[in-house]
């Protein structure tokens, strides 16, 4: 027979750990949205970049990287190289956008 006070602890537990267990899937969700809009804005910028002739070598290898790190479960790793691929299309739109208007430096 349980004791007193046994009952209600055990109740506790169950609902703490439901808690817990019903927070990390809210995490998730929110994780796999991140997730989700970074590497469609990272497909689009990497899209705008391509047509400026200025796409970087290994943008969209780090951008595929990414998309299996997700499938593998590793999200962290899918996020940094998402945020990579981002980064580097941005940059190549960047040095298109100073290679269309050059300018000659004379020093004196």
């Amino acid at each position: 027979m349980p004791q007193g006070g046994e009952e209600p602890m055990k109740k506790s537990l169950f609902f703490a750990a439901l808690a817990a267990v019903s927070l990390a899937g809210c995490a998730g969700g929110a994780q796999d949205k991140e997730y989700n809009d970074l590497a469609a804005q990272a497909e689009n910028e990497i899209k705008l970049a391509n047509k400026t002739g200025f796409l970087w070598r290994d943008t969209e290898k780090f951008l595929k990287e990414s998309k299996e790190a997700k499938e593998a479960g590793d999200t962290e790793k899918a996020m940094k190289l998402a945020q990579k691929a981002l980064k580097q299309a941005q940059l190549a739109q960047q040095q298109a956008k100073d290679n269309a208007n050059p300018r000659t430096m004379f020093s004196n």
